[in-house]
């Protein structure tokens, strides 16, 4: 009860502050139609301390100011644009924010006000961030092209001799049943017991009947590109026939047989991971040469 008032009197006394300084505010920043006050500036100053941002308050301050500047943009241009962002996104990202510190969104909230951030001042930019993803959409992203020659080049320099094989594979799993007193190095070890007698595809399923809870399943085809790299290098030394090291997975522990081989350079996945890549980094660029080329047009005057 008493943590609750004491929350309470520090939000009134927040509100009162924030509203007799309203009154007062200076204006000290006008970027085309929006200005930019003097409070404004303190508060996501006060919010980048909060954040452990900037080297000192007069740093923070011209931070602060910057910032707005480029938030004052970015709304400008998502109205010419026709995005819109509802309270119900701003809600969401805040609370995003709140469980990625472990607290709910009220918590966030009364742990802003009791070190002096009004939560607005966060909303604020979000609100910017969240319209700007809608321009950069919009706008930046039909501009994103990316080469399909330039990515089979960087997919081919990428590709390591680990990368170069085609297999059938069968997986041999050791499950360890939900509530079972069996662990997982128990698996492991007969796991290994298993392999140490494996000889080959064909005998996977009789050789596993001499186990309690064993399953073999077939994979089918699979290329190197589209298994985790460690593994892809590990069957990499294997011939037809072989068979994995004990790895602990979901439920169990897993191997992985090899049951055929053959050498082939498949760069579509190692391509697809790459036009996500390369077409982020210029998707972030663009977007960020958009915003200069804003910042350069607009009417900023500083008072």
């Amino acid at each position: 009860m008493m943590r609750t008032l004491r929350l309470l009197a520090a939000a009134l006394a927040l509100f009162v502050v924030t509203t007799l300084g309203a009154e007062a505010a200076a204006i000290k920043v006008s970027v085309n139609a929006a200005e930019i006050t003097d409070l404004q500036i303190s508060a996501r100053a006060g919010l980048m301390q909060l954040e452990r941002r900037g080297t000192s308050n007069s740093n923070r301050l011209q931070m602060a100011m910057d910032e707005l500047i480029n938030e004052a943009l970015m709304l400008e241009e998502a109205k010419r644009v026709g995005v819109v962002v509802s309270t119900a996104e701003i809600d969401a990202a805040f609370l995003t924010i709140a469980r990625n510190t472990n607290l709910s969104a009220d918590k966030l909230e009364a742990f802003l006000v009791d070190r002096g951030v009004n939560p607005q001042t966060l909303k604020d930019r979000l609100k910017a961030n969240i319209a700007w993803q809608g321009v950069a959409q919009r706008v930046v992203a039909p501009r994103v092209t990316v080469s399909d020659l330039e990515l089979e080049q960087k997919a081919q320099e990428q590709m390591k001799e680990s990368l170069s094989y085609d297999y059938i594979l069968k997986e041999v799993r050791f499950i360890v049943p939900q509530g079972s007193k069996t662990t997982a190095s128990t698996r492991t070890a007969q796991a290994n017991q298993y392999r140490k007698s494996f000889q080959g595809c064909d005998s996977a399923v009789d050789l596993s009947l001499s186990y309690i809870d064993v399953a073999v399943l077939d994979l089918g085809r699979r290329h190197a590109t589209e298994l985790p790299e460690a593994l892809a290098e590990e069957l990499a030394g294997l011939n037809v026939g072989g068979i994995t090291k004990p790895r602990v997975a979901d439920g169990g522990v897993s191997m992985l047989a090899v049951c055929a081989k053959a050498s082939a350079r498949d760069t579509t996945f190692v391509k697809d991971e790459l036009r996500q890549e390369v077409g982020g980094s210029d998707y972030e660029k663009k977007a960020g040469e958009h915003l200069e080329l804003l910042r350069s047009r607009a009417t900023i005057i500083y008072r």
